[in-house]
C-alpha cells in the first residue's frame, strides 16, 4: 500500500519530520520564515518545500491526497509569556488561513484522514478557553472526531518542556477501539486539559475522544549526557562573568548551588535570566537555576534574557557558558547529523521554536500509525 503520507505546516527546520521518519512521506511542506527554510531544505532536501505566507496558499499547489496534515502553528500569541492575543494575534492567527485549506481540501474530497495540531499548553487557557474552544468547535463542524494530550519532552529528554497535540481524525474513519477509553489518569491529561475539555460546547464535547497511548520508558538520558566540556560556538565565561550572574540568584537559588557544592561530585544544571519585579514595582533582573537534571524550556532567543546558560557546580567551583546551538539540538532530539544554521542565534531560535522529535515519534507509533493501519485493513476488506 506504500508508506502514509503527509503535508508539514509550520515546518520549521522540520522536526515533525524527523519524528515521523522515514515509514512516512512527505508531499509538501511550508514555513513562512526564509531562514528557516534553508536549514529545511539543508536537511531534507527542497522538493517538497514550498517558503511563503499561508494565507497565500492554494489548495493546487498541495499535491496528491494526504493521510495526515501537521500543524506546529505559531504560539507567540498564546504562550503565557506574549501578549495574549491569542488566535486573533498575527502569529498565531495564521491557524485559521491555515484551516480554511483543509476545509477547502475536505470540499475537494481530499480531506486528510488525521490532522495534529501542535502548540504551547497556554492554548489551553488563551482567552479563557474561548481559543481552544475555538480550535475543538472548528474540528468538530469540519467532521472530525477529536482529543488531545499533554506531553512533556523531559518524558524522553532532559528538557522541561509541556506541550499541547491535538489529534483530530476524520468521522468517517473508524478508531479502533483500543485507542479510546473514558477519561482516566494519564501522563497525558493534566488538570488543565480537563478543565479545558469540560467547558466545551455539549454538541463539540460529543466528538472528543480521549486517546488512550502507552507512557513511554522510563528516560534514561541524563542533562550531563547533553552537555559538552568544550562545545563549539560558545566559549565558557570568566569567573567575573560567572560571579555577576551568581550575584543576581536570590536566597533559594543560591542555595541550590550551595547544595550543588556539597555533593562532591560534578554536577550539571542549568539557569535563565528573567525580568521580576519588587514590591514597588520596580523591574530587576534574577537568574534562576536547577540542578533536577532537566534543562529549562528552551525558548526563542529574542533579547539576551531567553538564552538558556549552563552551569557545572565541582566542588566550590562554579563554571558557567550560553548553552550550544548543538546542545539545544541535543534536547529537542534531533541527531548530531542534523544540519544547524551557523549563525547562533538562529540556531537558538530554530531549536526553540521546535517540536521534540521523539514525542512526534511517539504519537506517531502509539496512536497515528495504529489509526491509518486499522482504516486501511477496513478498506481492504
Amino acid at each position: 500500500m506504500g508508506r502514509p503520507t503527509y503535508y508539514e505546516f509550520f515546518a520549521g527546520g522540520g522536526m515533525a519530520r524527523a519524528g515521523l521518519g522515514s515509514s512516512w512521506k512527505c508531499l509538501f511542506a511550508n514555513d513562512f520564515d526564509r531562514k528557516k527554510g534553508e536549514t529545511y531544505r539543508a536537511n531534507w532536501g527542497s522538493e517538497a518545500l514550498l517558503v511563503g505566507d499561508v494565507r497565500t496558499l492554494e489548495t493546487k499547489q498541495l499535491p496528491g491526497h494526504a493521510d495526515l496534515i501537521w500543524a506546529s502553528f505559531p504560539c507567540q500569541d498564546l504562550s503565557l509569556a506574549g501578549a495574549g492575543a491569542g488566535l486573533a494575534g498575527a502569529r498565531s492567527g495564521t491557524f485559521w488561513p491555515f484551516f480554511d485549506l483543509v476545509k477547502k481540501l475536505r470540499a475537494e474530497e481530499r480531506g486528510p484522514k488525521l490532522l495534529v495540531l501542535e502548540n504551547v499548553c497556554g492554548a489551553l487557557t488563551s482567552h479563557g478557553g474561548k481559543d481552544f474552544s475555538a480550535i475543538c468547535d472548528a474540528l468538530a463542524n469540519e467532521g472530525y472526531n477529536f482529543g488531545a494530550l499533554v506531553i512533556d519532552a523531559s518524558l524522553f529528554l532532559p528538557q522541561s518542556r509541556p506541550r499541547l497535540f491535538i489529534v483530530a481524525v476524520r468521522e468517517d474513519v473508524a478508531i479502533p477501539s483500543e485507542l479510546i477509553g473514558q477519561e482516566a489518569p494519564s501522563p497525558f491529561y493534566t488538570p488543565g486539559l480537563v478543565s479545558a475539555h469540560a467547558h466545551l460546547r455539549a454538541q463539540t464535547r460529543k466528538k472528543w475522544r480521549w486517546w488512550r497511548i502507552a507512557a513511554p520508558p522510563k528516560r534514561n538520558l541524563s542533562l550531563a549526557e547533553i552537555i559538552e566540556d568544550e562545545p563549539t560556538g560558545v566559549g565558557w565565561h570568566s569567573c567575573e562573568e560567572t560571579a555577576g550572574l551568581i550575584a543576581k540568584m536570590s536566597e533559594i537559588n543560591l542555595a541550590r548551588i550551595a547544595e550543588a557544592k556539597k555533593a562532591g561530585r560534578e554536577i550539571v544544571g542549568t539557569a535563565y535570566r528573567r525580568t521580576r519585579y519588587t514590591s514597588i514595582g520596580e523591574k530587576i533582573q534574577r537568574a534562576e537555576a536547577r540542578f533536577d537534571n532537566i534543562a529549562g524550556c528552551l525558548r526563542t532567543p529574542a533579547g539576551g534574557s531567553s538564552r538558556q546558560f549552563v552551569l557545572i557546580v565541582e566542588k566550590n567551583r562554579v563554571r558557567s557558558r550560553l548553552i550550544s546551538a548543538r546542545e539545544t539540538a541535543r534536547l529537542m532530539g534531533l541527531s548530531d547529523d542534523y544540519i544547524l544554521p551557523g549563525n547562533y542565534n538562529e540556531a537558538y531560535h530554530l531549536t526553540g521554536d521546535g517540536v521534540v522529535v521523539p514525542a512526534v515519534r511517539h504519537i506517531a507509533a502509539h496512536l497515528l500509525e495504529p489509526l491509518l493501519r486499522g482504516a486501511r485493513l477496513r478498506a481492504a476488506a
